[in-house]
């Protein structure tokens, strides 16, 4: 089992661990030697990492989505941990568990799957349940539909999370369809199928990216031809209940600057995307609470997309009692460098900035101004 994960490091401790790197950025000292930047994460969190010296010998022996055996010092930078790598190395698939380092849904998916055929299944409109049930025995995108995340980072930014969104929609969809007579059935089909096309907008058999016709296509996009291929096979559907199904596809982000063509136009289309924007954002900052590694404080890092920090309420309500201040990380590559090297002399000004021998004007100026010698007593 992998020891340890993000979640466990403790600032000033010397650690050996495994690792997934998220990301890789070579980058350069003022002195001109390179430094590596990396983000390297496990199924709990994600870890900054800066790599000062030596690194001439490994930047060229692993890349992003590699899994990296590391040896260095947790440190406290921006009141957050930061790694200072000793040692790198890439490790094999061989060498590691998958699972230990891809968050995932804490549910079951097997379990999630029958859930939501249930659903499928108590679908009343015999049309609807039809075309749900050739969109989930497709056994490519049944298998995707299981793994794949609902989001590469705002929400659900996790295996199984798309379908984990899904099944929140359907216990929501039950409950605000009766408060305000809605279609159920029709709802219940928007929720199935409005996000469909994130199974193949994203890449996630390793780390969390777009595919190419994600970066193309979108998921709006890729959920319409999906509809499109199984409706050929059902030539009873009806048209009106297509252009239905279709307009709560295309609507349910709401806005058009969020990527909607469509505004959500009748009670069906506009509940599942105030249902789907509340869900997402109470995941989101759930996520956001719960992986937060601020070391000081009860309010987390800012988050871009729900625009704010959150309030960490158990520590708010419980404060812990204050700890051994840790010894800082360098405030950046140049103060860490400046640590490593003896001191040096500053660097000569530049011309436009260096001082002016004074003129005759000036230093008759300055004698001007100084003000007048008190009168001595006589």
């Amino acid at each position: 089992m992998k020891s340890p994960y993000v979640s466990e490091l403790e600032p000033s401790k010397v650690i050996t661990g495994s690792f997934l790197v998220h990301s890789k950025e070579i980058r350069q000292k003022r002195t001109g030697e390179l430094y590596l930047s990396l983000l390297l994460g496990d199924r709990t969190g994600d870890l900054d990492a800066k790599m000062w010296d030596n690194v001439a010998d490994v930047v060229e022996t692993f890349e992003r989505d590699d899994f990296v055996k590391v040896k260095g010092l947790i440190q406290v930078f921006h009141n957050r941990p930061q790694l200072t790598i000793h040692k790198i190395r890439r490790m094999e698939d061989n060498e590691v568990e998958f699972g230990d380092y891809f968050p995932s849904s804490k549910r079951d998916p097997q379990e999630m799957w029958i859930e939501l055929r249930a659903v499928v299944n108590s679908i009343g409109n015999p049309h609807l349940r039809a075309l749900l049930n050739a969109m989930l025995d497709d056994e490519d995108i049944a298998r995707r539909y299981r793994l794949a995340p609902a989001a590469k980072q705002i929400h659900h930014a996790f295996l199984g999370g798309l379908i984990e969104h899904v099944l929140s929609l359907c216990a929501l969809a039950r409950i605000v369809a009766a408060h305000y007579q809605a279609d159920l059935d029709l709802l219940l089909a928007g929720v199935v199928l409005h996000d469909i096309g994130k199974i193949y907008e994203l890449n996630y058999e390793r780390g969390f990216s777009y595919s190419s016709d994600g970066q193309l296509l979108g998921h709006i996009n890729i959920g319409m031809r999906m509809v499109a291929d199984k409706l050929r096979a059902l030539p009873d559907f009806p048209a009106t209940l297509r252009t239905l199904v279709e307009h709560m596809i295309l609507s349910h982000h709401g806005h058009l600057e969020f990527g909607s063509p469509k505004l959500p136009q009748f009670p069906e289309a506009l509940l599942l995307h105030y249902l789907d924007d509340m869900d997402s954002k109470m995941e989101a900052m759930r996520a956001l609470i719960e992986n937060d590694r601020q070391v000081e404080g009860c309010f987390t890092t800012f988050n871009v997309a729900l625009e704010r920090p959150a309030l960490k309420m158990d520590r708010f309500l419980n404060p812990p009692p204050p700890r051994a201040a840790a010894p800082a990380a360098p405030a950046s590559e140049a103060a860490a460098e400046a640590q490593l090297k003896p001191d040096a002399p500053p660097p000569p000004a530049h011309p436009a900035f260096a001082p002016k021998p004074d003129s005759p004007f000036a230093g008759k100026l300055r004698q001007a101004l100084q003000p007048a010698a008190p009168d001595q007593e006589k």
